[in-house]
């Protein structure tokens, strides 16, 4: 059996833009707590082969997703839980504090060659995330 405590600072910043901070990870799945900061929009992102299940845990944002030819806008919560299926378009925004969330990866998450990002995003991302992995871009 594995422990871990919350760690105080961010390890790494998500191809998104969001500070992650790793819980734990097995053989089926990855676990780590997120936060995008207040204000911040972060890239339009797709993975090649990981869902992510979110919880936000606080804060407020909203989430667009797409999908094949359907698109939603959905707001984030405290409380509420979103699946990201593989294959999906998606961007989030931060608008009432930061929006801090749990994400779990299936499976777990084999690195930042995962994510291509995405044009079709549907709002302009926060300057400081406009420079994260630009050679990746699709």
């Amino acid at each position: 059996m594995k422990t871990q405590t919350l760690p105080q600072k961010y390890e790494h910043l998500s191809p998104a833009g969001a500070e992650v901070r790793v819980l734990m990870s097995n053989a089926m799945a990855g676990v780590a707590h997120c936060t995008l900061k207040n204000g911040k929009i972060s890239r339009a992102v797709c993975h090649k082969t990981v869902g992510e299940i979110w919880t936000v845990i606080s804060g407020y944002g909203e989430i667009w997703c797409k999908q094949d030819s359907t698109t939603l806008i959905t707001p984030l919560e405290a409380g509420m839980t979103i699946d990201i299926t593989v294959g999906t378009h998606f961007q989030y925004r931060s608008l009432k504090n930061d929006l801090v969330f749990i994400c779990v990866t299936t499976p777990p998450w084999p690195g930042a060659d995962e994510v291509f990002y995405v044009s079709d995003g549907v709002w302009r991302p926060s300057e400081n995330m406009s420079q994260l992995n630009l050679d990746k871009s699709r």
